[in-house]
């Protein structure tokens, strides 16, 4: 009976390590954020693709926990406005930073 407790025990205890492996921290994503970043980026970019003033291929999107972060280089102001704009409205964005340059 005391092997069956060794090798449960041993079971369990590996099964805590592998779920710290899936455990976020600040500079790294848990499998969960980093499929809800994946969907809000591909959503971002889709909002941009809808825009016919936003040429979307100029237009760098990376989210890390919710904070998208655009980059690229533009052709006015006005588009760095409505790319800013677009990408606040996006379900789960919790902030979003701004990289964009002007041409």
């Amino acid at each position: 009976m005391k092997t069956i407790q060794k090798i449960a025990a041993v079971i369990f205890a590996s099964s805590l390590v592998a779920l710290a492996g899936c455990a976020a921290t600040k500079k790294q994503e848990s499998t969960g954020e980093y499929i809800d970043d994946s969907w809000i980026t591909t959503k971002v970019k889709s909002e941009f693709l809808n825009e016919p003033t936003l040429k979307s291929a100029e237009i760098n999107v990376e989210t890390f926990k919710g904070t998208v972060q655009l980059s690229g280089f533009v052709t006015s102001i006005a588009n760095i406005d409505k790319a800013v704009s677009l990408a606040r409205n996006v379900k789960g964005v919790s902030a979003v930073k701004n990289d964009m340059r002007l041409k």
